[in-house]
């Protein structure tokens, strides 16, 4: 088959489409015939060198693909060669065919384009097991997202607002905050024109930046508030004032994905099928679409990611 390598770590233009083996299929895995993959930040951060797969994960990028399911393992009885699926990843989904473990894969939603759906594994899983199991956001909270017009971003905006809940979400340009209004952000911070601490006041809080915004989420949240960090976009350490996490009896959380065993991605694959995927077939939570690339330009995908003019996700389609 053919993937996308990491060459060498560097720009984008070190992403090269290329011949290498076929995935090996345990007795517990899917082979799925790839339709399509999605571009995510993490993806950027393993072609440049500082984000490694974890131990046995392909060494391809990739968190998350759509397509047609060629082959199961002996133990796997949930899927059948044919079905339509998409499926979280520790890696590998730049490529022709993946393997993944079947606590990983989930059907398409209803009124889901197949070639579409791989730019929902990711955000759903990530905005669910944080905003809403490690959140515990509730209908009639309100909800900050940092990165509004992001993956991510509008996938929360969506999801928390058909859930019940008030949303306010920073953005970087006037263009992206009418979109991410549109979705249903109740509130935007332009964050090149004010400061978000000023202006809103959030139970919980979906952070990508870390230690630049740690002082002014903490200003942000209301007593009992839940700061959610998953992303340190903007640093790794920061100065955190526990008196005022201890007047407000807040809580800050750190989390990540990729890195979580098999069994604790399933239960969460499983809670968003349960949870969310009725109200993506029922049309309250889209998949945003930004751009459609043949998966042999993933460098100029990660050129356009990279430049940071995009709103929600970039496929790569084969």
């Amino acid at each position: 088959m053919r993937a996308i390598e990491i060459v060498e770590p560097g720009g984008p233009e070190v992403l090269q489409w290329r011949e290498v083996p076929d995935p090996r299929v345990e007795r517990g895995d899917v082979l799925i015939d790839v339709t399509a993959s999605a571009v995510n930040r993490a993806d950027v951060l393993q072609r440049q060198g500082f984000y490694a797969p974890p131990p046995g994960a392909s060494p391809y990028p990739g968190l998350e693909v759509s397509g047609v399911v060629a082959e199961v393992g002996a133990d796997v009885e949930q899927f059948k060669p044919g079905d339509e699926v998409c499926a979280l990843l520790a890696g590998g989904g730049y490529a022709e065919r993946v393997a993944a473990p079947w606590q990983q894969v989930m059907p398409v939603p209803d009124g889901v384009l197949l070639v579409e759906a791989a730019g929902l594994p990711e955000v759903a899983c990530t905005v669910w097991s944080n905003v809403f199991m490690v959140g515990r956001l509730r209908r009639g909270e309100t909800l900050l997202v940092h990165g509004g017009a992001s993956g991510i971003g509008t996938f929360a905006v969506q999801l928390a607002k058909a859930l019940g809940s008030r949303v306010a979400a920073t953005v970087g340009s006037a263009a992206k905050g009418e979109r991410v209004r549109e979705l249903g952000a109740d509130e935007v911070v332009n964050y090149r024109e004010e400061d978000f601490a000023d202006k809103v006041q959030a139970d919980v809080i979906l952070d990508i930046m870390g230690a630049k915004y740690l002082a002014g989420n903490v200003r942000v949240l209301r007593t009992g508030g839940r700061l959610v960090i998953i992303g340190l976009q903007g640093g790794r350490k920061a100065e955190l004032d526990l008196g005022a996490l201890l007047a407000k009896r807040a809580s800050v959380h750190a989390t990540a994905l990729r890195s979580r065993p098999v069994d604790e991605k399933g239960a969460i694959v499983r809670s968003v099928v349960d949870n969310v995927w009725p109200l993506v077939g029922a049309g309250a939570v889209r998949p945003v679409v930004h751009a459609k690339l043949p998966m042999s330009e993933a460098a100029e995908a990660h050129r356009m990611l990279d430049s940071g003019e995009h709103v929600g996700k970039i496929l790569l389609v084969r």
